[in-house]
């Protein structure tokens, strides 16, 4: 699975092809700065990386007296990633909420992703039920932080739950 910077790089690129510039430039349009921390030493690093990996390639650009550009290009190898990223992302619950919200935010790469957030909403909502069982079972004489915590969990995953219902719509 591929990092969260990674994979917000590559679904950027799945877009269209850019060049590192363009990346901060559509990563400041997108506010992710506000959800998500992405340096911008980080894009230049992370698409070292990605290169490295066969994900992208690189081809140079000039234009006129302006130094040469790299505009980046998802390969089959880096598409192939990137979708199996989005797919497990969306099947699995994490506590960071990023990795679902990337997921979410290129969701349009996925060539099903109704049933697969319908999947997300089976396994969201079976955990939920084991974390209602797990309350309902709750002696008085354990701590009141472990109680805090498994309610703060039940939170957590119900708003889960409403997000991915929402998208769910929102694609429909």
């Amino acid at each position: 699975m591929l990092s969260k910077s990674a994979t917000m790089l590559l679904g950027l690129i799945n877009q269209r092809p850019l060049n590192p510039y363009e990346i901060i430039k559509q990563l400041q349009i997108m506010n992710v700065h506000r959800w998500y921390n992405i340096a911008n030493s980080t894009v230049y690093a992370t698409l070292k990386v990605l290169e490295k990996k066969e994900y992208i390639y690189g081809s140079v650009e000039k234009d006129g007296n302006m130094p040469d550009k790299t505009i980046y290009s998802l390969t089959d190898k880096g598409k192939q990633e990137f979708v199996a990223t989005l797919q497990q992302s969306i099947l699995s619950f994490d506590y960071d909420t990023n990795i679902f919200s990337i997921a979410a935010f290129f969701i349009d790469a996925l060539d099903d992703p109704q049933s697969l957030l319908s999947q997300r909403l089976k396994i969201l909502n079976s955990y939920l039920e084991g974390i209602e069982q797990q309350i309902t079972v709750i002696k008085d004489d354990i701590p009141s932080i472990a109680k805090a915590n498994i309610e703060r969990t039940k939170y957590i995953v119900e708003a889960e739950i409403a997000g991915t219902e929402s998208l769910i719509h929102a694609i429909l």
